[in-house]
């Protein structure tokens, strides 16, 4: 997403903002996704499918973002795919790239909060909720007068 376009030799001015405005912050939310699934198998948590289809889902679309996303070479726009397809694909490239990022984005947040769910303790249940209340003291319900 960030500096991929350097592999293909294409590598221009826009690198410098995409690598903190866009690299930086989906690398952070991975990190956090992670450590939240190690947090839920600490806890012995299930971990279920979602997790991972989200996590599936935006990295697909990362890496169709960095693919798609154009970068200044030399005064002109040039992206990954429009090289490999042809110059008269850029507008393509360009149209797709932003649905991509978006989609990316929302696909690690969906899994970091689908990992956070996981990794949460279980509510307790009424009973339990009864039984520590009546460890503490049990107060008289003041209508039951």
């Amino acid at each position: 997403m960030g500096v991929g376009r350097w592999a293909f030799g294409i590598g221009g001015d826009l690198t410098f903002w995409y690598v903190p405005l866009i690299a930086l912050p989906f690398a952070l939310l991975q990190l956090a996704v992670v450590h939240r699934l190690r947090v839920a198998e600490r806890r012995g948590r299930p971990i279920g499918r979602a997790v991972y289809v989200a996590m599936a889902v935006a990295w697909v679309c990362a890496i169709g973002f960095g693919f798609t996303v154009p970068d200044s070479v030399n005064g002109e726009l040039v992206s990954i795919f429009s090289l490999l397809a042809g110059e008269s694909q850029l507008g393509m490239s360009i149209a797709l790239c932003n649905p991509f990022g978006i989609i990316a984005f929302c696909g690690i947040i969906a899994a970091l909060i689908f990992a956070a769910v996981a990794a949460r303790d279980p509510r307790p249940s009424e009973d339990d909720l009864l039984d520590a209340a009546e460890e503490v003291a049990m107060v008289e319900h003041p209508l039951s007068r």
